[in-house]
């Protein structure tokens, strides 16, 4: 049974969650310099899904038909958002800016959902949306009028994270939380790898510290930021947890700075900042039930 009598120890990890998460932009960067992207990818997250599959197996054992179908549709979508994360991050010279690109997901959610489910958004996802593209235009004008292969890669990601959040909302009614992330995540394994035979050359030798940010992908980026977060949405509302998870891109930008010393132009820190505020817009009614919790 959910527990909500702890916030702080909620707060404490998903904010820890959100950090591994950022971390993970770094272990990833670091594994293409060795591996080519579909197959570290498909590396990743198959390691990544035999974990969780372990301790999942229970939950798994009962999905019934609708469930698993359900499950490998909202999986596909993961493995495609994926590859085109991972081309974006391929060619990406700046993670800070690409971390906050990849939120724009959360910002399309209405706006797919009034498309393709016909749900009508509250009136605040107008206001972030205009919001959210001046920040992109923003981070697009930093070197003139051009936009890069890592920006169209990140964006395209996050167009298909909207989708799959907006699905994810309605299998997750029928399935187990952990049972459905095991499935998403073997499927990006399952449909990368052989992609990744038919597309890219394999390297015939593998250094040591490029198998070690492997691991750290698999075992720490994705395994035990999804027990974390899942753990932490447990013990909270998820209106709650939605708020604190909007960190990523902040603390990927932060790490990205320290690891590469990446630095922000006043331009990119603009957009960045146009694309965090619509952040907080889109979810507006839940960040005003936080303040309100928080004040009382």
């Amino acid at each position: 049974m959910s527990d909500v009598r702890h916030p702080l120890k909620a707060d404490l990890l998903l904010v820890f969650a959100t950090l591994v998460a950022a971390a993970g932009w770094i272990f990833s960067k670091e594994s293409l310099v060795g591996l080519p992207p579909l197959l570290f990818v498909g590396i990743r997250f198959l390691l990544a899904g035999v974990v969780l599959a372990a301790f999942s197996w229970p939950q798994l054992r009962v999905l019934d038909r609708a469930g698993w179908r359900g499950s490998f549709v909202v999986g596909a979508l993961f493995a495609l958002a994926m590859a085109l994360w991972i081309s974006g991050l391929q060619h990406a010279t700046h993670l800070g800016e690409g971390a906050f690109i990849s939120a724009l997901g959360v910002v399309l959610v209405p706006v797919v959902a009034r498309v393709f489910f016909r749900e009508h958004p509250p009136r605040i996802a107008w206001v972030a949306m205009p919001l959210a593209l001046t920040g992109f235009a923003c981070l697009s004008l930093e070197h003139g009028f051009r936009f890069e292969p890592s920006q169209w890669f990140f964006l395209a990601a996050a167009l298909v994270f909207a989708v799959l959040i907006n699905l994810n909302g309605r299998v997750v009614r029928n399935v187990s939380p952990l049972a459905l992330s095991t499935v998403q995540v073997m499927m990006v394994g399952i449909l990368m790898l052989p992609l990744s035979a038919l597309l890219e050359t394999w390297p015939e030798a593998v250094a040591t510290p490029v198998l070690g940010w492997v691991l750290a992908s698999a075992l720490i980026a994705t395994t035990l930021r999804f027990f974390t977060q899942l753990y932490g949405q447990s013990l909270t509302t998820p209106s709650h947890a939605a708020v604190i998870l909007m960190l990523e891109p902040m603390w990927t930008a932060m790490l990205a700075a320290w690891w590469y010393g990446e630095r922000m132009s006043n331009l990119q820190f603009v957009g960045c900042a146009l694309i965090f505020s619509a952040l907080v817009l889109s979810r507006w009614p839940w960040v005003r039930a936080l303040l309100r919790t928080v004040l009382r």
